[in-house]
């Protein structure tokens, strides 16, 4: 079935273009940026407390309110999902929008979760922080100095039919990540066992060796201590250390790691073992 474009009006604005979400099988596509820098909360339970980043020309810093808590790497799921849509219709000559529409139980298949009520509920619940929580950022900055400000998803609504059953949703996304998602040079795509990965450090470690040592042959190494920072982790240092080694004794997907000691520093070592994925 094609995608197809609508538009509908509300009332007191203007019409809104539809992106139909494709119904058909895509490989998983990932912005580099929210690879590579600490967007999102590594913890299940709900984080308040801000995650602040800086290194050199870039900043970072997302919030979260007490509601909802800052977005997880598990809602980053929606994000890839979207990324994912984009980038295979635009692959197909085919237009996007920001403002997409699809059923739940179309995103819950993509990021590979059930379909029963708690999925449902707990995909609302996703939408709901990614919604509420805030981000600014001097990323894609052009070369100009300024902070943007964005909610990951602009705003978001559930259609449903009399019987109560859910008709589909509409996400509206924020510019930020649409032009970013437009953009095929930004994209990465993951490994298909990505939403396998049940632990937050797991995933947020695999997607920035994806980042860094994609095509590294001798691989890539980070000292441990911009790990933790890079993280954006509320883990202590040490506690923080710890897990990352017990990651290092087994390969992640495709990514093999050890430690090294240098110079009373420690460090992550990290090289691609297949290519099972391509960039």
């Amino acid at each position: 079935m094609e995608m197809t474009r609508q538009m509908l009006t509300v009332k007191g604005t203007v019409p809104l273009v539809l992106f139909r979400a494709l119904p058909i099988e895509t490989g998983l596509r990932d912005q580099q940026d929210l690879m590579s820098y600490p967007f999102f909360s590594l913890a299940k339970g709900a984080r308040t407390q801000p995650i602040l980043f800086s290194q050199g020309p870039a900043s970072i810093e997302v919030a979260g309110v007490t509601e909802h808590g800052i977005a997880t790497i598990w809602d980053a799921d929606v994000l890839i999902w979207a990324a994912s849509q984009i980038a295979a219709a635009s692959n197909r000559g085919l237009p996007t929008s920001a403002r997409m529409f699809t059923t739940i139980g179309e995103v819950l298949g993509f990021i590979d979760r059930g379909t029963s009520l708690r999925d449902y509920a707990r995909l609302r619940a996703a939408l709901n922080r990614l919604q509420s929580t805030t981000v600014l950022t001097s990323l894609r900055a052009d070369g100009l100095r300024h902070d943007h400000r964005f909610s990951w998803i602009a705003e978001w609504r559930e259609l449903s039919h009399r019987n109560g059953r859910s008709a589909g949703v509409e996400i509206v996304l924020s510019d930020w990540f649409y032009e970013g998602a437009m953009l095929e040079s930004t994209l990465l795509a993951l490994h298909p066992d990505y939403f396998r990965l049940t632990g937050g450090l797991q995933r947020w470690l695999y997607r920035l060796m994806r980042k860094h040592g994609g095509r590294q042959r001798a691989g890539w190494r980070f000292s441990m201590r911009h790990l933790h920072e890079r993280s954006g982790s509320a883990m202590r240092y040490s506690d923080f250390a710890l897990e990352i080694r017990k990651l290092a004794r087994h390969p992640l997907l495709d990514y093999a790691m050890h430690i090294e000691r240098e110079h009373a520093q420690e460090y992550l070592c990290f090289r691609r073992i297949r290519t099972r994925v391509k960039s």
